[in-house]
């Protein structure tokens, strides 16, 4: 089914059920995909940002639901048959740019296309969470964050599935990382909320 080119309306139309169903729970912690994109849509629109920059396209549900909503949408994916999969699906998107490879080598490239503050929607699971978790796919996330946030433009910084940063087998705790920021970059303020970190700038 996950090959087929289907997948992805299949994934889409299986968000509103999982929405209600999250909402019937008591709204636990593994936010549903929707309320990301709300949350998504809400930081753009607040903070007045026409471009965002996305790791971990996946299917290409985020941009999917974003294209839309912001003049500029750049997608990291490290899985190359993911990231051709997407590259041809957003084709004839041209405000729509799909980059294969480690974040840590394309974000670079990406930075240098922005001449104006962005909005970042970072995947705790692309971080190394989910799976094999190495040292490497921790420093992904600090390399990340290090580069974004000593951009000269004030970037915006969501970061999903943050429960997935549990301080254990090498990975770090949300502590460990909003005291990474908050002390590296005193200009910023950390907050989680329906289990997304939301960085911005402290008020």
């Amino acid at each position: 089914m996950q090959r087929t080119p289907v997948y992805g309306a299949y994934k889409t139309l299986g968000h509103y059920p999982d929405y209600w169903y999250w909402i019937l729970r008591g709204r636990p912690a593994r936010s549903p995909h929707l309320l990301k994109q709300r949350v998504v849509r809400e930081y753009g629109k607040k903070f007045g940002l026409k471009t965002l920059v996305e790791t971990g396209t996946y299917y290409g549900e985020m941009v999917v639901a974003m294209k839309n909503h912001f003049e500029r949408v750049y997608s990291i994916e490290c899985v190359p048959a993911l990231a051709d999969r997407a590259a041809r699906k957003f084709a004839s998107d041209k405000h729509v740019r799909i980059f294969c490879g480690d974040s840590r080598e394309v974000m670079p490239e990406v930075l240098a296309l922005l001449q104006a503050p962005a909005l970042f929607w970072l995947d705790a699971g692309y971080y190394g969470w989910v799976g094999i978790r190495t040292k490497s796919r921790e420093q992904r996330l600090s390399a990340e964050l290090e580069m974004i946030l000593s951009h000269p433009y004030p970037h915006i910084i969501l970061l999903d599935d943050a429960r997935g940063l549990t301080g254990r087998d090498e990975i770090p705790s949300v502590g460990d990382v909003k005291a990474y920021v908050e002390s590296r970059f005193p200009q910023r303020a950390v907050g989680v909320e329906y289990d997304i970190m939301r960085i911005t700038l402290r008020q």
